[in-house]
């Protein structure tokens, strides 16, 4: 990751196109965007169809605060992303991870919407939103922050 790109807001592109990036992810999962409106909640296609963002400090937050041991799947494909021991609270509204499973489960991509810019985290299988990378980790490992909308996983509880 290229620190510069985490740390640099300067004569930032106005869209991802303007940046010369796919303004779309795919991944490798092969569905219409009509065949995720019939798997996803509107809040789950929302967020990681349409790049939104959901409200911090939600309900899919809170009981995210209260999981235990085991690891966070993608909401939409089942991909691998997160282990619960990665995990930890930056009392910014949304889950926090400090690093992914394994780095091949996720794809980061340039972001450059809303005059900022940032590193946006897609799953590598189905191409579906996550959220964003922050190097401001709050004393952990890695030095980084996996800011994660609630919605965009699934946590699937160790055996």
């Amino acid at each position: 990751m290229d620190p510069e790109l985490l740390n640099s807001n300067e004569n930032l592109p106005v869209s991802e196109a303007d940046a010369g990036l796919p303004t779309e992810g795919k991944g490798d999962l092969p569905k219409t965007e009509a065949e995720w409106k019939g798997v996803l909640t509107p809040e789950q296609f929302h967020v990681l169809r349409e790049k939104g963002t959901e409200r911090p400090f939600g309900k899919a937050y809170e009981e995210f605060k209260h999981q235990g041991e085991g690891e966070y799947v993608c909401a939409a494909c089942g991909n691998e992303l997160f282990k619960s021991d990665a995990k930890f609270d930056s009392g910014c509204g949304w889950p926090s991870f400090y690093q992914a499973l394994d780095p091949s489960k996720v794809t980061e991509h340039e972001d450059t919407t809303y005059g900022m810019r940032r590193v946006e985290v897609t799953c590598a299988r189905c191409g579906s939103h996550l959220g964003h990378i922050f190097p401001d980790g709050y004393g952990t490992p890695t030095g980084m922050r996996y800011c994660i909308n609630a919605v965009s996983i699934e946590y699937i509880p160790q055996d």
